[in-house]
């Protein structure tokens, strides 16, 4: 088995929102800066899929120089690295998913973005975790300058 840890920031940008989080459009007033889609959920998720495969990371598959990748689907991406992680001879047993923010709310949302991340990542619901914290206010997460997120997953070989 292998263990992988990502983490993915985005700042808030100046347009307004939604913002998409774990393959979701969920309200906010203001958007994420990004080249992508900006899903930091995802983008967290591909890369510890990713450092777990000992495959780099998705700004080396997909960097922010590449006009091909400008507003991308990360949903797309992340099926894009389910491949590659198969083709290693690996599957994820489990993910699980921290989004740091101090707003939205992101309650109301988490159970369609567990739904969402089993289905992309062809996981039984049971096998995905997505929960959320803020930083009571400090920093520039708890000023509301963006938000983090932290992934974990256990790769084992694919049993075909």
């Amino acid at each position: 088995m292998r263990i992988g840890h990502g983490f993915d920031v985005h700042a808030f940008g100046e347009h307004a929102g939604p913002i998409r989080l774990g393959g979701l459009d969920v309200p906010c007033d203001r958007g994420l800066k990004a080249h992508s889609d900006g899903d930091v959920v995802l983008h967290a998720l591909m890369d510890a899929l990713l450092g777990a495969a000992a495959m780099g990371d998705i700004g080396h598959h997909f960097p922010d120089t590449d006009v091909r990748w400008k507003g991308a689907d990360s949903g797309q991406m992340l099926e894009h690295v389910m491949r590659l992680v198969r083709e290693r001879g690996w599957q994820p047993a489990n993910v699980d998913i921290t989004i740091v923010a101090q707003a939205p709310r992101m309650a109301a949302h988490i159970p369609e973005m567990c739904r969402r991340v089993a289905s992309l990542c062809r996981l039984d619901i049971t096998q995905v975790n997505i929960k959320a914290t803020t930083t009571e206010k400090l920093g520039a997460i708890g000023r509301q300058e963006g938000i983090a997120v932290h992934a974990v997953t256990l790769l084992e070989p694919v049993c075909e």
